[in-house]
């Protein structure tokens, strides 16, 4: 088994409504910087699981947000690097 640092994104689906995103577009246009277009906030998770292989940490991580850390119905994931930790 090796021990793999796992770095996902999770973010609202474009089309839901994003209040925070929209606070912080309204914010950021306020201090002038009014070329900012949208803004969407997420969340940034990192986990270490141990594995046998990168596939296997991506397909576990995968599940593990399918299943808890993201909501299927209002956000979509990304598994952005699988690296050795």
């Amino acid at each position: 088994m090796t021990r793999y640092r796992v770095a996902i994104h999770i973010e609202p689906r474009r089309g839901i409504l994003d209040p925070q995103g929209k606070a912080v577009a309204g914010a950021l246009h306020s201090l002038g910087f009014g070329d900012v277009v949208d803004v969407r906030v997420g969340r940034y998770l990192v986990l270490d699981t141990d594995a046998p292989d990168a596939d296997t940490a991506r397909a576990t991580a995968a599940r593990m947000c399918e299943q808890l850390l993201a909501n299927p119905v209002t956000e979509d994931f990304h598994i952005a690097t699988v690296e050795p930790a």
